[in-house]
């Protein structure tokens, strides 16, 4: 078994992580507190993904991030970035694709809090900043602990997406999910089930921690 498209499938699945921390915190906070009337818009927007067939949505953002398309163009002049066909293109629609998870879940992170957290943070005079990372994210561990690693188990095991915007090709954009699909083509039930096991073990092995941390963090 070659541990390379393993080895993809994970580092995709890390930096698509943490890119959507960079994203889902600040869009969560917004939509938990925010009060604009086109809210609707935008959590309909951010979940349209679970909604939408992994291909279907593969398909639009090959058409739109492709060479052809203004997006594709414009990044491949100004920045010499081609996403179709490479990792980084894979990197996008993963965060796209694995967006909805980790937004619903910090947006209902931020939802539970006690509004007394933030009440006496003001009242000492704390600004937001300060508030959001001093007071409200340690609070909220179970959910950015949730989110991420919904996000990390949604990318290592997307197919769709990956197989439109990103192809297969060895060493670039092949990950573990699409071997699977192709030794299962070639009817090599043997390999497909050595790479299946391996996601399965790292799947089972990650939300095993995580619901240990969860129930350790509620006895506290």
């Amino acid at each position: 078994m070659e541990w390379g498209p393993i080895v993809l499938s994970i580092r995709l699945a890390v930096v698509t992580t943490l890119i959507l921390y960079g994203i889902g915190i600040p869009l969560a906070y917004w939509l938990a507190y925010g009060r604009a009337r086109w809210k609707v818009i935008v959590e309909v927007l951010v979940a349209m993904p679970l909604m939408l067939p992994p291909t279907v949505l593969g398909f639009y953002l090959l058409v739109l991030l492709g060479r052809t398309s203004p997006i594709g163009r414009l990044l491949e002049t100004l920045l010499h970035v081609r996403l179709v066909f490479t990792f980084t293109g894979l990197v996008v629609a993963s965060v796209i694709y694995s967006l909805p998870l980790m937004v619903q879940t910090l947006t209902g992170g931020f939802a539970s809090l006690p509004s007394t957290l933030m009440d006496a943070a003001a009242t000492l005079g704390k600004s937001r900043w300060v508030t959001l990372l001093r007071v409200q994210l340690p609070n909220m561990k179970a959910a950015l602990l949730t989110g991420g690693v919904l996000s990390f188990a949604h990318t290592i095991g997307a197919f769709g997406v990956v197989l439109m915007v990103g192809g297969n090709i060895p060493g670039e954009t092949r990950v573990a999910a699409i071997v699977v699909y192709d030794l299962v083509q070639a009817l090599d039930y043997s390999r497909a089930n050595m790479y299946a096991a391996v996601l399965f073990a790292i799947s089972f092995g990650i939300l095993l921690v995580v619901y240990w941390l969860n129930r350790r963090w509620r006895l506290v």
